[in-house]
């Protein structure tokens, strides 16, 4: 596993693509709303993206293995779509959808990552309570990132709010970025207390808890990138991209 520590001049950089990131995903989500297509809300990304100076790096990426690239700027999954959803002009959002926005940023040549979910109009409780705690996952992840700790710190961190609760996905993980959208280390969010990649400060990493209602099983889609949950029930997903310091992470995408 190679980790990259990041420069002092590397770190200002990131520093200035996560604000900008997350300005251009904050505005995204104020769109999402019934009757708006997911295709509409990628154009939007697109276009603010570019309006910043920025490139979208999630478009034409083709992550090894992958059969085909990636063909959208931003990842929008809907209801039990956990990932990787690929927006459409016929995915048109209703009242009671939830909805994750993933995306990604590549910002005078180094990247950030950054996702939300959010309501489609009213939802239920039980909706509002799953992205609720998914959110609060993500921010338990990030307090139990500092220096000295370990990826398994992060991941036990998560798994002990989660109790149980929810299905974690586990073939999914948090992970490196700066250099490349996907670097180590890998950072699931489960895990066991000082096990794992050490984490020394200058580290970037994306930390990104998804949790589904029922199991953690996921199935992949026809279309070889929507992954989604087996059991056909809803899933949140929150990301992150941060800096390991000595004490508290610092969140670059906000």
């Amino acid at each position: 596993m190679s980790v990259i520590i990041k420069t002092p001049k590397e770190i200002e950089i990131i520093r200035e693509g996560g604000k900008i990131l997350a300005k251009v995903l904050a505005q995204t989500a104020k769109k999402v709303l019934p009757g708006i297509s997911t295709y509409e809300l990628d154009k939007y990304a697109f276009d603010l993206i570019k309006k910043e100076g920025g490139t979208p790096a999630f478009l034409n990426y083709k992550p090894e293995g992958a059969p085909s690239a990636f063909p959208s700027t931003i990842c929008i999954s809907v209801n039990n779509e956990i990932v990787h959803g690929i927006p459409l002009k016929s995915r048109i959002l209703k009242e009671g959808d939830i909805v994750s926005l993933d995306l990604g940023l590549k910002y005078k040549g180094l990247f950030t990552d950054h996702a939300v979910t959010v309501p489609v109009g009213k939802i239920s409780a039980k909706d509002k309570q799953l992205i609720e705690d998914t959110r609060k996952a993500l921010e338990i992840g990030i307090w139990a990132a500092r220096g000295g700790a370990t990826v398994g710190d992060i991941g036990y961190a998560i798994e002990s709010f989660v109790n149980k609760r929810y299905g974690i996905v586990r073939e999914l993980a948090g992970h490196g970025v700066g250099k490349e959208i996907h670097e180590d280390p890998y950072i699931p969010n489960y895990g066991k207390v000082g096990k794992g990649q050490k984490l020394i400060p200058g580290m970037i990493v994306a930390i990104e808890p998804m949790l589904n209602i029922g199991k953690d099983y996921i199935v992949t889609d026809d279309d070889n990138w929507t992954i989604k949950t087996a059991d056909g029930t809803r899933s949140a997903h929150f990301e992150h991209t941060i800096l390991i310091t000595e004490g508290d992470a610092e969140v670059l995408t906000k």
